[in-house]
């Protein structure tokens, strides 16, 4: 049913119902203030330019952050983890027979040299079989755009919030929020005269009322959201790791991409701060690789350790994006298998890092299928 082209055009409609909402309450907000309020309540003409000044610079950033958040596409996983069709064929029929020693000697060929620090919970490589490629590092399959998304934090109304957007959201938040407490300041005076029934007579008014009344709400669930947002910024997580941390390849470790407050920082505002208040790209790297401070990561042991060296400065397999690098580890087999299901239990539950022990069982290849996180902001 959801193939039917009727029943897709009719999802991708209601998909846009939350931003046309949006757009509404803002137009009104914009009319309210503007007219309602400055033009034909406020009296003072110094008053009533200092009002509208700011005012706009709030308006203009905030419009420009949630442009930037719908309308900037969703980074996808590079194409060098898709893997070739010939290897889609042999891994989809080792999996149709269940022969899952020869779809994980193919997965591992296929990943030998490919920048991956994280498995899966069960110690596998991350791969998805809808797309047909091995996830790089926190990048996951969304149900909803319906492909692998780079470093995927959440899917928010119609796009997904993720690597090339994170910033522009943040800053959606930051600037709808200042937007927010601007008017409910402003607008106070204004909201006091009508209980003491000092204003003009008319609809004014009770746009006056209304419009304290929404954007105090809307102020504090945006402070509430991005007091979150901030936190996840300095701690380097996404919104998926802070409920499921990563898993490398001595267990989960929910900061193990965590380089200290400011390099965390620096990595998704990039190290120009004039940039960092714009919602302009400024981020370091393409998404696909990122350094790791994990104590429960180890460079994998091969055969021959010079092949490592090699593989480690490929400038192939360096992370390279808008002038910046990140060093890039090679997600390689241990000397036992890659891929084996693993079974691991946590010693003291209640500890910030619990030390997890895995023990290898039976061979299967672990498929993994991404769910859409119920956080969204509307």
């Amino acid at each position: 049913m959801l193939n039917n082209p009727i029943v897709r055009a009719l999802i991708t409609v209601f998909k846009w119902f939350p931003v046309v909402f949006i757009s509404a309450v803002v137009i009104w907000s914009y009319y309210a203030f503007v007219v309602q309020l400055c033009v034909l309540e406020i009296k003072s003409e110094c008053e009533k330019a200092m009002y509208l000044i700011f005012y706009h610079f709030f308006f203009v950033m905030f419009a420009w952050s949630y442009y930037q958040c719908l309308f900037t596409n969703a980074a996808r996983i590079p194409d060098r983890f898709h893997l070739p069709p010939e290897q889609v064929a042999q891994i989809d029929s080792a999996l149709s027979i269940r022969n899952y020693d020869s779809a994980k000697t193919l997965l591992e060929s296929f990943g030998r040299n490919l920048p991956v620090y994280t498995r899966g919970f069960n110690g596998d490589i991350r791969y998805c079989e809808k797309c047909k490629a091995i996830k790089p590092d926190r990048a996951h399959h969304c149900s909803v755009c319906e492909r692998c998304i780079v470093k995927m934090d959440h899917h928010w109304i119609n796009n997904c919030v993720c690597f090339n957007n994170y910033k522009f959201f943040i800053l959606f938040l930051a600037y709808a929020m200042l937007y927010c407490l601007y008017i409910s300041l402003t607008d106070l005076q204004y909201f006091i005269k009508f209980w003491k029934d000092q204003l003009t007579e008319g609809s004014a008014k009770f746009h006056i009322l209304f419009l304290f009344f929404i954007s105090t709400m809307f102020m504090i669930s945006l402070c509430t959201l991005f007091s979150y947002h901030i936190y996840l910024t300095l701690t380097n997580r996404t919104t998926i790791e802070s409920y499921r941390p990563p898993v490398f390849s001595g267990g989960p470790d929910k900061n193990g991409w965590s380089l200290g407050g400011w390099a965390n920082f620096t990595e998704i505002f990039g190290d120009r701060k004039l940039l960092w208040f714009l919602p302009i790209f400024s981020g370091k790297g393409d998404g696909s690789g990122y350094p790791s401070n994990s104590a429960r990561n180890t460079l994998p042991v091969t055969a021959d350790p010079q092949t490592d060296i090699e593989a480690l400065s490929s400038p192939s397999l360096k992370s390279n994006g808008h002038g910046h690098s990140f060093p890039i580890r090679v997600a390689e087999e241990d000397r036992d298998d890659l891929l084996r299901r693993s079974q691991w239990s946590e010693e003291g539950a209640g500890d910030e890092n619990p030390v997890v022990n895995f023990s290898y069982a039976s061979s299967s290849l672990r498929i993994e299928n991404e769910r859409r996180p119920h956080n969204s902001l509307f």
